[in-house]
């Protein structure tokens, strides 16, 4: 007899996610829209997330997790409060931003794609933020882009994002 699996999605959620079928040509054409609702909930998007998603969306979990690998939005584990990209485009390269990555991971204890011991904050490159005019540039997953920078600002940045999100413009809970 095998054991029942406790669903990673709550009945709010799924339901969240149905009600955006009316939004779109197809319940495939959700797929992105679950996964960024999944993001937001759980902070990651697992592998039970996404059959689970697939589930209610009638599709393969291979064609979700076609369109979350496609982005790099989503990662399997969970992540810090705040997630913030450090730019490496060639604009923010040419202007450091690789040695800001490095910087920043340094003063943390961690490498790109991990989160603080404490929780707070992970760390990642971005290969373009689209903000090359604030070269070498980071984002916050809130929202907050920072730049130009160099390690002083670098560093208050880092103090302000392990603060915790803010609510993005036009967002009240």
């Amino acid at each position: 007899m095998e054991a029942k699996r406790t669903k990673m999605l709550d009945d709010r959620t799924r339901d969240e996610i149905r009600a955006l079928f009316p939004r779109y040509p197809s319940k495939r054409a959700v797929t992105l829209p679950a996964l960024h609702l999944v993001q937001e909930r759980l902070r990651c998007v697992p592998y039970q997330a996404m059959a689970e998603i697939a589930e209610v969306l009638e599709i393969t979990p291979a064609e979700v997790h076609d369109t979350m690998s496609f982005y790099g939005f989503f990662p399997q584990a969970p992540i810090g409060d705040v997630r913030m990209w450090i730019c490496r485009s060639l604009s923010c390269m040419l202007r450091g931003g690789d040695e800001l990555l490095e910087h920043a991971c340094h003063r943390l204890g961690i490498e790109p794609g991990q989160t603080t011991p404490d929780g707070k904050l992970t760390v990642e490159y971005a290969e373009c933020l689209g903000i090359c005019d604030y070269a070498p540039a980071a984002l916050a997953d809130d929202g907050r882009i920072f730049g130009p920078l160099d390690e002083q600002r670098l560093n208050e940045v880092i103090e302000e994002l392990k603060a915790g999100p803010v609510e993005p413009a036009g967002k009240s809970s």
